[in-house]
């Protein structure tokens, strides 16, 4: 899985203060827990972008006074007037102990209901899962090949080896609906005298 390298200075000063003049210098504050220590770290803004703005998820290797961590990034604040970025938490990865994370859905082949006109709706693009770092993966796959016209895909469907999915699981992640081409095909051939064909339907043929 993709990891990217992030190197940080320890933090020994806290408070409003310090965290101003670390801004100052275009540092970003940031804090590992989960581990035997929490750690307290600054590094360069542009240090942590590709991990910021991106949909992706991956580990963060980050050293920080001699010493390396296994991370992933589990929030992040943002100014709310100027949008910059102004504090990030990682959670240390501890072999045997479980992680909760968000994975990325991909969604792989093309539904039944697609071929047979109707448009594929995505309504999740993560779950949040539970697992020991060891499982964590870039994305889980969903198989949406044999998903038909009107029908869904819940988060039940998901298949997920060594994983908790704990997202209710009745919710539905992707749907084929109908087109209004498609609806007004259906209506004109309800609508259509017995023994003739509607001429939408017919112009199919």
């Amino acid at each position: 899985m993709k990891t990217i390298t992030i190197e940080g200075q320890l933090r020994t000063e806290s408070g409003k203060k310090a965290t101003r003049q670390l801004r100052s210098q275009q540092l970003v504050p940031a804090v590992i827990y989960g581990g035997k220590t929490e750690v307290n770290f600054s590094a360069p803004a542009t240090a942590f972008k590709s991990i910021v703005y991106t949909s992706e998820f991956m580990f963060a290797n980050i050293t920080v006074g001699g010493n390396s961590y296994n991370c992933i990034l589990k929030d992040l604040q943002f100014d709310k007037v100027t949008d910059v970025l102004i504090h990030l938490d990682f959670l240390e990865l501890v072999d045997d102990k479980k992680v909760i994370a968000t994975l990325p859905l991909k969604y792989t082949g093309t539904p039944l209901g697609v071929k047979a006109g109707g448009k594929l709706v995505l309504k999740i693009k993560s779950v949040k899962v539970k697992t020991l770092p060891k499982f964590l993966k870039e994305n889980i796959e969903v198989d949406i090949n044999n998903l038909e016209l009107n029908e869904n895909i819940r988060v039940e469907n998901i298949k997920a080896e060594n994983m908790e999915i704990m997202n209710s699981p009745r919710i539905p992640i992707a749907s084929v609906t109908m087109t209004r081409q498609l609806k007004q095909e259906e209506t004109a051939a309800a609508k259509a005298p017995v023994g003739k064909a509607a001429p939408a339907a017919a112009a199919k043929k």
